[in-house]
C-alpha cells in the first residue's frame, strides 16, 4: 500500500497540520518509542522518526510537543497542542483519538523482589497483592479491566514506577519489558517474570473529525512497516523487545 497523497493536498495538510506546522506529541514515558539523547537532550526514537518523515512528505515543518507519559498525551487531546501522536492501541483512548493500525508490537512484563513468592505472570492477580503502573498507561488501561483481586496503584509516569515499587515496597511492578530490564540492572534485588501478561501494539493518531488526513496517516504506517522504515528505526536507535506490527 502507498501512502500517495491526493491531488487535493490543502485537505490533508489541513487535517494533519492545520497551523502549517505538523505538531506531534512525543512521549519518552516508552523508551522504545523515544528517548533523550544523552548529548543534546533532543528526543530520538522510532516515533521521532516516523514524524519527521511524514512532515516531509507533507512538505510542512514540525515541532515536537514532548510528554513524560501516554496518558498525558491522550489526556491533551482537545487542547489543541498536538496533531498526531504515537500511543498504544486501547478501546477506551478510541472514544477520544482516532487510531492507525500498529507499526510496533511490545512486550508487557512484571517486575518482582528476589525473595518474592509469585514466580508467575498468572499468580500477580492475588489478594494482597499490589501492582504499580504509570497512570493512564497501556498498562493501567489493560490491568484495571483484567486483575479482579490485586490492587492497582498508579506511579505518576511508567518511568517512576520502579522507584516507587522499591521505595513503598510493594509486590509487583508492571510496564514494557525494556524498562524494567534496566531498571532491574539499575537496583539490586530485582527480577522479571518469565514471559508477558500484556502484548502493546503501538499506533498514531490524530484528532476524530480529521477524515482524510487520518485516511492518509493509516495508509503512511502501512507503506513505513512494509518498506523495512521502522524496521530500520528500531535497529537505528538500538531497540530490543520490539518488534514491527504485521501489515494490515
Amino acid at each position: 500500500m502507498c501512502a500517495s497523497i491526493p491531488q487535493d493536498m490543502s485537505t490533508v495538510r489541513s487535517d494533519l497540520a492545520p497551523e502549517g506546522i505538523l505538531h506531534a506529541a512525543i512521549n519518552f514515558g516508552n523508551p522504545i518509542l523515544a528517548t533523550k539523547n544523552p548529548s543534546t537532550g533532543k528526543p530520538q526514537g522510532v516515533s521521532v522518526d516516523l514524524a519527521r518523515e511524514l512532515a516531509r512528505r507533507l512538505d510542512v515543518p514540525i515541532e515536537l510537543v514532548t510528554y513524560e507519559s501516554a496518558g498525558r498525551v491522550v489526556a491533551d487531546a482537545d487542547s489543541g497542542k498536538w496533531d498526531i501522536g504515537f500511543v498504544a492501541l486501547d478501546p477506551r483512548r478510541a472514544e477520544v483519538v482516532s487510531f492507525t493500525a500498529a507499526y510496533v508490537v511490545i512486550e508487557g512484563a512484571c517486575l518482582v523482589e528476589n525473595d518474592s513468592p509469585i514466580s508467575r505472570n498468572e499468580e500477580v492477580d492475588s489478594k494482597g497483592v499490589r501492582v504499580v503502573v504509570g497512570a493512564g498507561s497501556a498498562y493501567d488501561l489493560f490491568l484495571t479491566r483484567n486483575l479482579t483481586q490485586a490492587t492497582i496503584v498508579r506511579s505518576p509516569t511508567s518511568p517512576t514506577v520502579v522507584d516507587m515499587f522499591v521505595e513503598q515496597n510493594y509486590e509487583v511492578a508492571a510496564g514494557v519489558k525494556q524498562q524494567l530490564e534496566a531498571d532491574a540492572m539499575r537496583l539490586p534485588g530485582l527480577r522479571l517474570l518469565d514471559g508477558r501478561f500484556m502484548e502493546i501494539k503501538q499506533a498514531m493518531v490524530t484528532h476524530p473529525g480529521r477524515d482524510v488526513g487520518a485516511n492518509y496517516l493509516r495508509e503512511f504506517v502501512e507503506e513505513m512497516k512494509a518498506s523495512g522504515f521502522v524496521a530500520r528505526a528500531l535497529e537505528r536507535h538500538d531497540i530490543d523487545g520490539a518488534a514491527v506490527a504485521p501489515l494490515e
